[in-house]
């Protein structure tokens, strides 16, 4: 079922925020930090979760202690925008495992993807065998990041 927005008060809003940056929160420390009971706030996330509003919970993985801290943004133009030519894309690109993040652009370019690797030699070929075979793809750029500063939603580093 469809969530309104609308129908978000401040404290789904808190549950929300807190959630986002210690997804790991019990119930009971949850209501402590909004004050409500633990009941309702049950209750809260449960109808979060059951309207997708809340999509599931994840570990945040610090992508440098995990060998993968090449980090590159791509801008991605196609020979042609019909449906079936971003469908055709959008399949191909969800099968290359280093493309962390896919977005369609209204630009002078088509897609931004953000693609994370080990170092540099590797994002090469991740871009020469996988990114550059994409169906349709004309051409591409590459803007290396030489540093995060923020990342998520929440401010942890």
């Amino acid at each position: 079922m469809p969530y309104d927005p609308q129908t978000l008060d401040k404290f789904d809003h808190a549950i929300l925020r807190i959630l986002a940056v210690e997804g790991r929160l019990n119930a009971t420390e949850l209501a402590r930090r909004i004050g409500l009971s633990k009941s309702p706030v049950q209750a809260r996330m449960k109808r979060l979760e059951d309207s997708g509003v809340i999509m599931g919970y994840g570990a945040m993985i610090n992508p440098r202690r995990v060998g993968l801290a090449h980090v590159a943004f791509v801008e991605v133009r196609l020979s042609d925008t019909r449906e079936a030519a971003l469908q055709a894309f959008n399949k191909a690109a969800l099968l290359i495992p280093e493309v962390e993040q896919c977005h369609m652009i209204a630009s002078r370019f088509d897609y931004l993807l953000k693609v994370r690797t080990a170092d540099i030699q590797q994002y090469r070929r991740v871009l020469a065998e996988g990114i550059s075979a994409l169906p349709y793809v004309a051409n591409t750029s590459t803007y290396v990041v030489m540093e995060t500063v923020k990342e998520g939603l929440s401010s942890r580093a």
